[in-house]
């Protein structure tokens, strides 16, 4: 009985509801790398080669803490037979080189042999061995997919999926088993490259029919088990082993006539395996006569021809000796790649379930299908050999079409199926995904079969998205895009393979579909649909800037939209669609660091408003929410901070009752992160955290931490939630960290108030680490006049230095409030006018003046205004009314300042309240004030 600790109980309950490990450390609080260990301890503990094992095992054991070892690895119902100089041979291999290849036929026993080094490697690599079987993957570029649902990794918007490995193993001390590498050789080798050269402690073991040929290999030839008897033999073991399995243990004296029946089998351990299945039937002399004509044809040739040659003959015999609907089955079953159910075999093989049932039985006593247990019945399974083999026998029965046609009807009903499932989708896509893959990978090369890789390209490309995979739901919908009969079918799967792009930060992607989109909608005739896509095009080249490598000049949209214009006539979506870019173009193309300038800041606002009623019209709230979002900018550069808000909630409102298809998916992460700005640019901060707190929890962006916690870090920091700030600042930098410590400016926000934070603590070494990681993202106007000035007057003026905070915000509001007024103007002359206050500055009253007029309606910076005000008029009671306001609004670091600066008795209340919260006591720094 093996102990799982109540957390590994957590983790694995949720490994087995198909949760990546970084959506496993949002749910639990816990970092992906203790996440990653406590999988790794369960696959020990556990005796289970992979997370999909792992998964499966997760239902019988939820809730009990306890649990029972399953049997020895990969195949759970036999044991590992001799090799030792092979085991220690590989093993001494993979400890000096980093990538081993264990080569050889098909049934000699690489896998077995390379999980049974990797078993007693384990201990030797401090994160642990794990275990990745490629025989699903029939797709060479899906490699990077196969490993990273074995580490439990999900996709990082902004980089594929190769790089998202990369990054996640880039500091590891691993081992990675690739098992039968063969029929995806070049995937698998542009893969190694990659993660080789950038992943220093990771070693890779792979098996494979070939070698991979790709830097620092060494290849390592697998022989067939030994066959001499004197000192023991290895193959004798194993068929003795096998035999006894299936029937009753053999007399020792037999072993010299079983080793000439596993000479004849060249040693190889599959043929062994077959042969040793028919013991009970047949016994060792008819074994021997039936061997003999089949291995008659392996005179001449090479030895290593002789090796496949003698699985192949194994194969041939086991197979002549099956009913011929037992045959049948056989060769039919072949094409499933993942397990199946008996169901899904009668449904292919177009046979009754009952007599499908009794055949997949009889196959698997005689070791040509493996058995396994599932939460959802019986499952059988083909090794990779047999299955080739059956292949092969299927083909030449002139019944591949007829039969891959009925898996591709099975998959169809599937993945239809699945858009209507339950709770237990992730579960069931899972258990047929590698199935629809292979089905649509035959299918899409057929031309008789298009309509069905079409319809099942597009069921993969929306099944994935939802499963967040969407670098394979992008690629999906290419491929549906490709398949289409018609232009207007493609435009669709273009445009969603567009929002796919823009989920994923690939601006310069999303523009291309776009326009692509609008050249098969011209095609089809839809001349209004061919607008809408050039005038979205442009539009999101400006309105997200930030995902494109190559932002489009500004000439090239404004042609988009010349040519849109003249294109949509009098269809209300096309106008929808170019008054936006219009309006977005107008606004975005001056650039954040200009603005508009001021004659054009009402034609801004005139043009959005106008891009908001048309597209309200249309009914469709994406078009809409999309002119809000422009509204909301020419809104902020007219500085009215409040509608700005009210803009941004309207947009949360319209999102938040239709469907989840990547194109509202991008849209409402976007309309969250603004929401969220706004919410703090007007003091909202119950509102900030709220759509903060739904952006970091949105499983979209479970993959980058550093992304969905920003927000909701410079929340809780301006509200001085330092026990929040603490943890979300640890998963924010483990996530940029594994990320690559990207700079990205718009992440500068989180870390400066992060090191603020710290600085209020008075831990100064924590500080400096956010205080470099703050320099790393980069110095931006935003930085040095906006929220850097803001977090630093509030560090300094807690420490008592109100000159210097005065200083740090010496700027005039006006002269700044390009970089502030989106988020931190009020922010800003609030703290401002403190200062001034609190340095005895001569121009304090006026500066009140003039915050308390542009403030007005910021609970919290109204409350800082007042208390400004009440300190310079010495009104303890207005003080304490400051302190009720900061309370008020969840800003509970403000309101235990308020009351230390309201003196006596308050000022303990305040210092105990400041120790309740983990931060430094106040430094005395209020000045004696010369204005009257």
């Amino acid at each position: 009985m093996v102990d799982i600790s109540p957390r590994e109980a957590e983790v694995l309950a949720l490994v087995g509801a198909h949760l990546s490990n970084a959506e496993i450390g949002a749910r639990l609080f816990i970092s992906v790398r203790t996440v990653e260990t406590h999988v790794s301890s369960l696959l020990r503990k556990l005796e289970v080669p992979d997370r999909r094992a792992l998964a499966q095992r997760a239902p019988e054991l939820a809730g009990t803490g306890r649990a029972y070892p399953a049997p020895v690895l990969p195949a759970p119902l036999t044991s590992f037979i001799g090799r030792v100089s092979e085991r220690t041979e590989l093993t001494e291999m993979i400890k000096a080189h980093r990538q081993v290849t264990a080569v050889g036929p098909g049934g000699v026993g690489k896998t077995r042999l390379a999980l049974a080094v990797a078993a007693e490697a384990a201990g030797g690599y401090s994160d642990g061995v794990w275990f990745v079987d490629l025989v699903p993957t029939t797709d060479p570029g899906m490699i990077a997919t196969a490993v990273a649902g074995a580490l439990g990794l999900g996709e990082q918007p902004g980089r594929d999926m190769t790089e998202s490995v990369v990054a996640a193993l880039a500091d590891h001390h691993a081992l990675l088993v690739l098992d039968n590498c063969e029929h995806v050789v070049d995937g698998v080798a542009l893969f190694l490259e990659r993660l080789l050269a950038a992943c220093p402690g990771v070693t890779v073991l792979a098996t494979s029919r070939a070698r991979l040929m790709v830097p620092f290999e060494r290849v390592y030839p697998v022989p067939p088990l030994s066959l001499t008897v004197d000192g023991g033999s290895d193959a004798v073991a194993l068929f003795m082993e096998r035999a006894a399995a299936v029937g009753r243990p053999l007399d020792p004296s037999l072993r010299d006539q079983i080793a000439s029946i596993c000479e004849r089998l060249d040693g190889m351990a599959l043929a062994i395996e077959l042969a040793a299945a028919r013991y009970p039937t047949l016994g060792l002399d008819g074994i021997t006569a039936a061997l003999s004509h089949p291995l008659r044809m392996l005179i001449g040739g090479s030895r290593a021809d002789d090796r496949h040659r003698s699985v192949r003959a194994a194969l041939d015999w086991s197979h002549a000796l099956l009913e011929p609907a037992d045959r049948a089955l056989l060769r039919r079953v072949s094409v499933f790649v993942a397990p199946f159910t008996a169901s899904a075999a009668a449904e292919v093989a177009g046979s009754e379930e009952g007599v499908v049932a009794d055949g997949l039985a009889r196959l698997a006593e005689q070791s040509l299908l493996v058995v396994t247990a599932s939460p959802g019945g019986t499952q059988y399974r083909a090794l990779e050999t047999i299955r080739q083999y059956g292949t092969e026998r299927i083909t030449e029965a002139g019944e591949l079409v007829d039969v891959r046609s009925r898996h591709l009807r099975w998959c169809l009903a599937k993945a239809t199926g699945l858009a209507e499932a339950g709770a237990d989708w992730r579960v069931r896509f899972d258990a047929v995904a590698d199935d629809l893959r292979a089905a649509l990978a035959w299918a899409a090369d057929r031309p008789e079969q298009r309509a069905g890789a079409y319809r099942l390209a597009r069921c993969l490309a929306e099944l994935t998205f939802t499963r967040h995979l969407i670098g394979e739901s992008q690629l999906r919908y290419e491929q549906a895009a490709a398949l289409a009969d018609d232009p207007a079918a493609t435009a669709s799967m273009l445009r969603q393979a567009a929002a796919v792009a823009g989920c994923r930060m690939r601006g310069d992607d999303m523009y291309d579909f776009h326009r692509a989109a609008a050249e098969a909608a011209h095609r089809s005739g839809d001349t209004a649909g061919a607008a809408a896509d050039l005038a979205t095009a442009a539009t999101n080249a400006y309105r997200f800037s930030t995902k494109f490598e190559r932002i489009p000049p500004q000439e090239e949209a404004i042609a988009l939209i010349t040519e849109a214009r003249e294109l949509a006539g009098d269809d209300p979506a096309a106008q929808a669609a170019v008054a936006l870019a219009e309006a977005g173009v107008l606004t975005d193309a001056f650039g954040a660091a200009q603005g508009p300038p001021d004659n054009a800041v009402p034609e801004t606002i005139a043009r959005a408003e106008r891009a908001v009623e048309l597209a309200h019209r249309t009914g469709d709230p994406l078009a809409e929410s999309a002119a809000l979002d422009a509204l909301t900018g020419a809104q902020s550069w007219a500085g009215d901070t409040f509608a700005v808000a009210a803009t941004a909630r309207r947009r949360i409102a319209l999102l938040s009752s239709i469907p989840a298809t990547p194109a509202s998916t991008h849209e409402l992460i976007d309309a969250l992160g603004m929401a969220t700005e706004a919410s703090l640019g007007a003091g909202d901060l119950p509102g900030a955290r709220r759509w903060a707190r739904q952006l970091a929890d949105h499983p979209l962006l479970a993959e980058v931490g550093h992304r969905a916690t920003s927000w909701l870090l410079v929340a809780d920091a301006l509200a001085g939630n330092v026990d929040e700030v603490l943890a979300g600042s640890a998963r924010f930098l483990e996530a940029w960290q594994r990320a690559g410590s990207p700079a990205r400016s718009v992440l500068g926000p989180a870390a400066a108030g992060v090191a603020m934070i710290h600085g209020l603590r008075d831990d100064q070494e924590a500080r400096r680490v956010w205080s470099a990681v703050l320099n790393q993202l980069g110095t931006s106007p935003e930085h040095v006049y906006g929220y850097g000035a803001v977090f630093d007057a509030m560090l300094l003026l807690h420490h008592g230095q109100a000159p210097e905070a005065l200083e740090r915000m010496v700027p005039e509001p006006a002269e700044v409030w390009k970089w502030v007024t989106w988020i931190w103007l009020h922010w800003y002359v609030a703290l401002r006018a403190e200062a001034a206050v609190l340095a005895g500055s001569p121009d304090a009253r006026d500066r009140l003046a003039e915050a308390r007029s542009i403030v007005a309606g910021n609970p919290v910076a109204d409350a800082m205004v007042e208390r400004a005000a009440a300190l310079l008029d010495g009104d303890q009671e207005a003080l304490l009314a400051a302190a009720d306001a900061f309370d008020a609004v969840g800003c509970r670091y403000q309101s235990a300042r308020t009351l230390v600066l309201a003196g006596g008795a308050h000022a303990k209340r305040g210092a105990a309240a400041l120790g309740d919260l983990g931060l430094a006591p106040m430094a005395p720094g209020r000045s004696r004030t010369t204005t009257t």
